[in-house]
């Protein structure tokens, strides 16, 4: 017999293509297992010219046991409010994915020559809702953790105090308290390096209840794999039977490399210089899809890099004004931003362009250290190509990434692991000059604890995908349980 998993994806990049990956997997490792991806687009103004271009890619490669389903927008935002547009915009989809899922079982009839049967729904982190469309049907659901199994450790434990204890961990912005104990950390976790959303009583009240959902769920696939996160797996291996199972099988990665020919000019050009310079030479600053600066900012950032001395290739891109979302825009004219004469000054031995194609700059032997937002693809990504990062976390849950990767494993070098951008947080901070040089030079020692311990990580990361592998184990044991869970 077939079995057919639905797959929901949240709209953006850093959800969509792991949960792609995950199905490739799925269908490679077992001829039983069909899977159709519905994917949501990005609500209007968050959308990204790539992103856009990967949607439209998938549109026409659905094979024979991988389908995809692009739905249609037709929700109207209603509040200004930046919560209850986005989990209604996700709300406004149950109807479409209610009526694909009919017409996919109704497709899956007995006179098929392969019977098939709906066997679950793997819905996003941020599509808990869909859930109630899984249980119309008495499908199972299963959740697709973007993030590491470390943050789902936070969440889940600030869910468990909030509930059980009754213990709200936004108190501590306004507390004395400077740390807080967390299970799937070894050591105490500091207040000062919380996601902003944790520190905020609205945004926790929807963490929480999304977190609630977590649990109803019969496992959770997590992007990690088992060798990287040590004590978050020991945490959800303890026997806590109020848990669903966690599956760690990543590093799940979109990283075809694309050669300079399918680039714009300024890509390749940018590729092809990187080919000319010294192995290990460059160090790359970039902040993911969301990830953009003030003037004030950039300026930092390249008085710094004049005097760390390094080549360098810096994506740099304008943030959005602040109390406003979606993307970053381009800087139109980088000598009125910059320091006078640093374009001249640093012609030869550094590159600055918008958007950078982030996989083949990482790939290349010549970058020898990644200033990084450490969003948790980009961190993997780091890990996948033995590229050691400097943190510098921006938003959502990067601060408690460049926690874990400085602190916890010693895989990356701290510029400021409590910073916060303007996005979701009253006042944006700045990093100054001084900071941002101090992080590049010590991110680009050529013999550091820290880049040796990357290069065994990255071995790691490899193996766990191989045959035998943990995260290819757990993948298996994945496809067994969905099998049980429809018995």
């Amino acid at each position: 017999m077939k079995l057919e998993l639905v797959f929901i994806p949240s709209p953006g990049d850093g959800h969509i293509r792991p949960l792609v990956e995950v199905a490739k997997f799925l269908v490679d490792l077992d001829d039983h297992i069909s899977v159709t991806i519905l994917i949501i687009p990005q609500m209007v103004g968050f959308s990204s010219g790539s992103s856009s271009s990967y949607i439209d890619s998938l549109s026409t490669a659905s094979e024979d046991r991988l389908h995809y389903n692009v739905l249609s927008v037709t929700y109207k935002p209603k509040s200004d409010d930046p919560k209850t547009n986005y989990f209604s915009y996700i709300n406004s989809f149950k109807p479409q994915v209610k009526a694909s899922v009919e017409k996919l079982t109704d497709s899956a009839q007995p006179e098929s020559p392969v019977p098939s049967r709906l066997a679950g729904f793997v819905v996003d982190m941020f599509c808990m809702a869909m859930i109630d469309v899984a249980n119309e049907f008495s499908a199972p659901s299963y959740l697709f953790y973007t993030s590491n199994a470390t943050f789902l450790g936070l969440q889940i434990h600030t869910q468990y105090l909030y509930d059980v204890e009754k213990y709200d961990v936004s108190d501590l912005k306004d507390s004395e308290i400077t740390e807080l104990e967390v299970p799937s950390l070894s050591r105490p976790y500091p207040v000062k390096c919380f996601p902003s959303v944790m520190l905020n009583k609205e945004w926790m009240s929807v963490l929480v209840s999304t977190v609630r959902r977590f649990r109803e769920t019969k496992g959770i696939l997590v992007n990690t794999f088992a060798e990287l996160e040590p004590q978050a797996i020991k945490f959800f291996s303890g026997g806590d039977n109020s848990l669903p199972p966690v599956y760690p099988v990543g590093p799940v990665l979109n990283i075809k490399i694309n050669g300079p020919n399918s680039m714009d000019d300024k890509q390749s050009e940018i590729l092809r210089w990187l080919d000319e310079q010294p192995r290990k030479s460059v160090v790359f600053l970039c902040f993911g899809s969301m990830g953009g600066f003030r003037e004030d900012q950039a300026r930092e950032i390249a008085i710094a890099l004049e005097r760390s001395g390094h080549r360098f290739v810096w994506s740099l891109r304008r943030a959005k004004p602040k109390g406003s979302m979606g993307p970053p825009g381009e800087f139109t004219n980088l000598e009125e931003i910059l320091p006078e004469g640093f374009l001249d000054r640093t012609a030869k031995v550094g590159k600055i362009i918008g958007w950078a194609p982030q996989s083949a700059i990482l790939a290349n032997p010549a970058v020898g250290g990644f200033v990084s937002h450490c969003g948790w693809n980009s961190t993997l990504e780091s890990l996948w190509f033995g590229v050691p990062i400097a943190t510098w976390p921006l938003y959502a849950e990067q601060q408690v990434n460049a926690f874990e990767m400085v602190e916890e494993l010693g895989l990356a070098v701290e510029i400021r692991n409590s910073f916060r951008a303007d996005f979701m947080a009253e006042e944006s901070d700045l990093m100054t000059a001084d900071e941002i040089e101090k992080g590049i030079r010590c991110l680009m020692e050529e013999d550091s604890g820290v880049r040796d311990r990357v290069k065994e990580m990255s071995e790691k990361s490899h193996v766990a995908l191989m045959e035998g592998g943990s995260s290819r184990d757990a993948l298996l044991k994945f496809i067994q349980d969905v099998t049980k869970n429809i018995s």
